[in-house]
């Protein structure tokens, strides 16, 4: 109120007025309730969503690393393999060429090389094998942060369009939002479910 006694009413101080008094529960007060509501969820989701998203990535990047890691503790055993292959040749060339009372001593060290493949290649093997399992599990991770980070796209859509709502008052609009967030928590949820 001014001085004088007169009091000025602005649009904002009208509408504030009207919502305080509860004039404001028709057509457009419901759906700005309703759409501010439902914008609270669907961020929240989102923000869950995008966290797991996050955690997937990070679970792949340490499972690739732990698969290069085991390729190369493989690969060091295949060279290792090499080079007792290598010598059992060496010692089979030897044991060949050397008089009789000597092939006994080169024959032993033939087969001491071949049982020294035998157990490298099983150690090799497993390295292998393992390494092809974190490969896995990190294709598995980046597929879910795939899928979540699409849920997280969509309910941001959802979102948007929500401000675009309540901006334009059309229900279209509206319905479009309702959809999008449908959508977004549906692929969340295949996210979740490893699918």
């Amino acid at each position: 109120m001014s001085e004088d006694g007169f009091h000025v009413h602005g649009p904002h101080d009208h509408e504030l007025e009207h919502a305080q008094a509860g004039d404001h529960n028709g057509e457009h007060g419901g759906m700005i309730n309703q759409i501010a509501m439902f914008t609270a969820i669907i961020a929240t989701i989102g923000a869950i969503f995008g966290y797991m998203g996050g955690a997937t990535q990070a679970n792949a990047g340490l499972y690739k690393n732990n698969a290069a890691i085991k390729k190369t503790e493989a690969s060091n055993q295949w060279n290792y393999f090499q080079s007792k292959s290598t010598k059992q040749s060496l010692a089979e060339l030897a044991r060949d060429l050397a008089p009789e009372d000597k092939k006994a001593t080169y024959q032993g060290k033939v087969d001491r090389y071949e049982k020294e493949k035998t157990e490298i290649k099983v150690v090799a093997d497993k390295l292998e094998a393992e390494a092809t399992q974190w490969d896995s599990q990190s294709d598995e991770q980046m597929h879910q942060h795939h899928r979540w980070a699409q849920s997280t796209t969509v309910l941001q859509v959802c979102i948007a369009l929500a401000a675009i709502a309540l901006l334009t008052k059309k229900k279209w609009v509206e319905y479009g939002m309702f959809g999008a967030g449908g959508i977004g928590l549906l692929v969340g949820l295949l996210a979740a479910l490893h699918i």
